[in-house]
């Protein structure tokens, strides 16, 4: 498989990037599709449109072997071997899955592809959408080379998981098997095989539970302190040296663009019995209303008081915004009539951090970056994190 040729569509985000730059570094020819015309000028710049841990060097080395090009000309997928569709099934205001946005997709690009090409769909699937894919291909080809090998990425540290984590891979094709097989060898990346029903149903079975295990977690937090009993306390006493609660998760606001989203499709999928992933929900999706009732318990109403919320970022140590839970703790904030004053020292928005911390009259740790870690704030804090020095 010498001189291969990847195209990825979508290819200048969170999962497509980080993948074609894996697979240029590795000697494969790489382009990437993008509708967003900043970031493809940030990729052919040598820049990264978000933070990536070890992305960078490796991107400049591959502009300047001219092994990676980012465009949102459709007719650069020509002559490629392989097509990789960056295209999850997302949820709408029922929180049923929308997998038409994946076939919309594949439905446009299709006059692009040939029957030569291989077709591996890469992000979140909803149980089925592979057949309606196959269906789109063997309709306008008469066969189908189609694959679902879905990442499987900590967003920030992609590069490194890439390479580093087992990589599944689905086909209903053995031929397409093989040749998925062989372009994740080429990166060293070990591959386990899956029907494609069982890949879609296990992307979704891993989200979900780590949305359960947070969940436990803030379930546990609200409890203790909704009776006045130090969470952490009883955490680091139940947890030290002991080692059946070593994978004990802490609590925190569980958001981001995929673990309550895949939970709900998982739902969905089950015909709404997943009763424990409904649970999950109510407890991680209430877990802002409780901090702000939390803090209203300590200084009183919050009418015309200034809260400052540090972190906007849906996680730690990232860049990204969407679907972040700080943003709830905002709304909340604003229906107490307090003032939320937001700072995030990944998010060009908001206020300065140091102005946040001198004029507000509490503070709410939202995002744990870990340029808070060593702030002195000397004023009411709610820290559901355990994170800060008190």
């Amino acid at each position: 498989m010498s001189n291969l040729e990847v195209s990825i569509i979508g290819g200048c985000g969170h999962v497509g990037l980080p993948l074609g730059i894996v697979f240029a570094a590795s000697g494969i020819n790489v382009k990437l599709i993008d509708i967003n015309k900043k970031a493809i000028e940030q990729v052919n710049d040598g820049e990264l449109p978000f933070k990536e841990e070890g992305a960078k060097s490796l991107l400049e080395k591959a502009l300047r072997e001219n092994m990676l090009t980012a465009s949102c000309d459709p007719n650069i997928i020509h002559g490629s071997d392989f097509i990789i569709f960056i295209t999850g099934t997302p949820i709408d205001e029922h929180l049923n899955p929308k997998f038409s946005d994946v076939t919309k997709v594949v439905s446009d690009y299709l006059d692009y592809i040939t029957p030569e090409m291989t077709v591996i769909l890469r992000s979140t699937n909803y149980p089925g959408v592979y057949d309606l894919v196959e269906k789109l291909l063997f309709e306008k080809f008469g066969t189908a080379k189609l694959a679902f090998c879905p990442e499987r990425i900590l967003q920030g540290k992609a590069i490194h998981e890439i390479k580093e984590l087992p990589q599944i891979i689905s086909s209903n094709c053995k031929d397409t098997l093989s040749k998925c097989e062989k372009l994740f060898k080429k990166n060293d990346i070990r591959t386990i095989s899956l029907t494609p029903k069982e890949a879609e149903f296990g992307k979704l079975m891993t989200n979900s539970w780590r949305y359960l295990e947070f969940a436990i977690a803030n379930q546990f937090y609200m409890m203790a302190e909704a009776d006045g009993i130090d969470f952490y306390k009883v955490f680091e006493a139940i947890t030290k040296d002991y080692p059946r609660a070593k994978n004990f998760k802490g609590p925190g606001l569980t958001a981001g663009p995929c673990l309550f989203k895949d939970t709900m499709q998982l739902s969905a999928f089950s015909n709404n019995s997943f009763f424990l992933g409904h649970s999950a929900m109510l407890i991680n999706e209430g877990l802002p209303r409780f901090l702000v009732s939390k803090l209203e318990n300590i200084i009183g109403s919050l009418k015309g008081k200034k809260i400052g919320i540090l972190g906007m970022t849906f996680k730690p140590n990232c860049d990204d915004i969407r679907d972040s839970l700080s943003f709830k703790i905002k709304k909340e904030i604003l229906l107490k009539m307090g003032l939320p004053y937001e700072t995030d020292v990944y998010w060009d928005e908001g206020f300065d951090l140091k102005f946040v911390l001198e004029n507000s009259d509490a503070i709410i740790l939202a995002t744990p970056h870990d340029e808070y870690k060593n702030l002195k704030i000397n004023k009411p804090i709610i820290d559901c994190w355990g994170f800060l020095e008190q």
